[in-house]
């Protein structure tokens, strides 16, 4: 049980969606909130509080009467529940409650209590809005993908509970639960920050981890294949460059190669003072995707955890507007919703990731090459050359995703386009970057899943499944339990999924 009430890590934050560890709300918490609500109640009475007594963004030169306050906050949440496209992963949706729900919870925001309580029951019920990857600019925030969140908080709209899309009254009549009470800024609050591109963002920072250490560990395989030298990856030629990501990259890459017996040393072929021929049957050094892992996922692991620092300091800060500060009996108002850090990040982790994915197709295409490899056969092809195919289909379908990454690669930051009637005159497009992020990191799962089962069929071919690291064994090992070794053509398409679906959840 993870107790909401002090600083979140971004590792408990990842147990609470990808292990279904459920929530409790600290009594700090629940305090903090009350004290926040009352004194913004009390506090507004004879002042203009920005979407309390006024009109949202433009309209915000308008004074609403007092009668109308509470039905503004409906307005609000209805009108902005306008979001098209596909629905989010239910997952995404989960990580951006989880991460507006600490953000509410300190007590910055003037809610009501039961819109903690309520949210917690969703966590922990599994209970996932039905929320639109199209309708946000990233500021004020995600405003209508929140909007969504907070529609069904009302008992309004729709959300999927196990495994299907029901409306969320029913689902409330299910599991009995009450919608929020809506009292003096619930709908602004909720729907006003960066809590959704955040969600995402967590999620992705996760896949981008587990791409990195899947990437790492097939690099580690292919050099083993063709039997390369140790210098590469050796302590003492990376500890030359101070980068920290390269040197532990190449420490990971020592540790999975330590049982192999296939690694080679220089110093034991090429160093002996033996080699008199003119021209070297062996490479002297291998092609740079074999050769500068460490130098290529080094800043790639880098840009990964810079990332995850970000979202751990964006979950665990107040991204609404207007701020209530009790501490100093003051409503400060300002931009705590703006994306950019978030927009920036996610631009950046699809970068590394397209670049990570790069690598994997170069890898593969280097497997499949035989007059690159000179140690396999066409495609890696175990059947009868030019009767059967090998992998010659799959290898079209790894270089066209990884084009389409190339391309979603453009930076979303820098797409700014003024709307709001000119209000919001820059904004982040956060959630577009984390949303098409997502699509760089599933289409790099594909990429990788095709590399591994070439990486298989050429241990077999190569007869090396007995002298491969006890690392590469357990992969080898898994992957034959989904794709046995074939020579004759099959379908593919099935076992590419499989493996993908391997890839994602171990």
């Amino acid at each position: 049980m993870n107790t909401i009430g002090e600083y979140l890590s971004l590792k408990e934050f990842e147990s609470i969606i990808f292990s279904n560890a459920k929530i409790d709300i600290s009594k700090i918490v629940l305090d903090r909130v009350n004290e926040s609500f009352d004194f913004l109640k009390e506090f507004s009475k004879n002042k203009i509080i920005y979407g309390v007594n006024t009109g949202f963004g433009p309209m915000a030169q308008y004074r609403i009467k007092d009668e109308d306050q509470i039905q503004l906050q409906y307005n609000l949440i209805r009108s902005h529940s306008s979001g098209t496209g596909k629905p989010l992963n239910p997952l995404f949706v989960k990580a951006a409650i989880l991460a507006r729900l600490n953000t509410l919870s300190l007590g910055n925001s003037g809610v009501h209590p039961s819109v903690i309580h309520l949210m917690k029951e969703f966590i922990n019920r599994d209970i996932t809005p039905l929320i639109f990857e199209h309708g946000g600019v990233g500021a004020s925030g995600d405003l209508v993908q929140l909007s969504h969140l907070a529609l069904t908080l009302i008992g309004e709209g729709e959300v999927f509970y196990k495994g299907e899309r029901k409306t969320t009254k029913e689902v409330f009549e299910i599991e009995n639960l009450s919608p929020i009470q809506v009292e003096i800024r619930e709908g602004l609050a909720l729907i006003n920050g960066t809590s959704v591109m955040t969600g995402i963002g967590v999620v992705n920072v996760h896949h981008a981890n587990k791409l990195l250490d899947w990437s790492l560990k097939f690099s580690c395989t292919i050099n083993e294949l063709v039997q390369a030298y140790d210098d590469h990856f050796s302590e003492e030629l990376n500890q030359t460059k101070r980068h920290k990501g390269q040197r532990e990259v190449a420490a990971r890459m020592r540790q999975n190669l330590s049982d192999s017996t296939l690694i080679r040393k220089r110093e034991d072929h090429l160093y002996t003072g033996e080699n008199t021929q003119e021209i070297f049957k062996e490479k002297v050094q291998e092609y740079y995707s074999l050769r500068c892992v460490p130098q290529i996922l080094g800043p790639i692991l880098e840009t990964i955890n810079n990332a995850g620092s970000i979202l751990e300091d964006e979950f665990n800060s107040a991204n609404d507007n207007p701020i209530i500060d009790v501490k100093n009996k003051h409503v400060y108002h300002g931009g705590n919703f703006h994306g950019d850090y978030i927009s920036l990040e996610m631009d950046k982790l699809k970068i590394v990731v397209t670049k990570l994915t790069m690598l994997a197709e170069r890898q593969l295409n280097y497997l499949l090459n035989s007059k690159i490899n000179e140690i396999l056969p066409p495609f890696v092809n175990l059947g009868t050359l030019g009767f059967n195919f090998g992998m010659q289909g799959v290898q079209f379908t790894a270089t066209s995703t990884t084009a389409e990454s190339q391309m979603l690669s453009n930076p979303m930051y820098v797409h700014s386009i003024p709307n709001n009637n000119d209000n919001q005159d820059i904004v982040s497009m956060g959630t577009n970057a984390a949303v098409i992020t997502a699509k760089v990191i599933e289409n790099s799962f594909e990429v990788l899943a095709i590399e591994l089962i070439t990486i298989v069929q050429a241990i077999d071919y190569l007869e090396q499944k007995d002298q491969i690291s006890s690392a590469s064994k357990k992969i080898y090992d898994d992957i034959r339990a989904i794709i046995p070794k074939f020579k004759e053509d099959q379908v593919m398409y099935p076992f590419v999924q499989k493996v993908k679906d391997y890839l994602i959840n171990n």
